[in-house]
């Protein structure tokens, strides 16, 4: 049987993103990235955290605001490389579950469709994986496909992330950019 294509997209960027964390060497854990406010561990964190939220509001039908303050601060330990594989294979696995699309989950904003939540977490992984080999040095290609199913997912509420905060406000691409260059400018970087 055919995998779901969400779940392909999301295996592929969760993928994506651990490949760049296990090309962290351990003097870069403090050096900057795209995200101005964050460091590689900040952002690191910042994506384990998103990936230990999936099993409690997938599987046992918990909200953000049940646990608001369970998930807060540096929770990478003393070895995030291995923290890392740790939640993404619990998100990943909390997603694959049969009927784990089928569900309705409560995040901060009200409750969502398991499927949106599922597309907002890969385009997510997507991105933050270029900001990951962006800070480190290492290959910045996304997959077209990872690419695609981002732009599709974001362009309709892009405003809405730069009200958040949660991302820059969208810059102009270069003359000719292709379309992951498109992509990272539409959510604020600089390709």
């Amino acid at each position: 049987m055919a995998e779901n294509p969400l779940l392909t997209r999301h295996r592929e960027a969760l993928d994506l993103f651990t490949e760049r964390v296990h090309a962290i060497r351990p003097d870069q854990w403090d050096d900057p990235t795209p995200c101005t406010e964050w460091t590689v561990r900040n952002l690191v964190n910042h994506l384990a955290v998103e990936q230990m939220w999936v099993p409690p509001l997938v599987r046992e039908g918990a909200s953000v605001g049940d646990r608001s303050d369970a998930l807060e601060g540096d929770l990478l330990g003393d070895d995030p490389v291995a923290t890392w594989d740790v939640v993404a294979n619990a998100a990943r696995d909390a997603f694959r579950e049969p009927g784990a699309l089928d569900r309705t989950v409560g995040l901060s904003y009200g409750e969502s469709p398991a499927t949106h939540y599922c597309a907002q977490m890969t385009a997510d992984a997507a991105v933050h994986a270029w900001d990951l080999a962006r800070a480190i040095g290492a290959d910045e290609r996304i997959p077209k496909p990872l690419v695609d199913f981002s732009v599709r997912e974001v362009a309709p509420y892009v405003a809405d992330l730069e009200e958040s905060g949660l991302f820059a406000a969208p810059v102009e691409p270069p003359a000719g950019a292709d379309a992951q260059a498109r992509l990272l400018a539409l959510l604020g970087r600089e390709p």
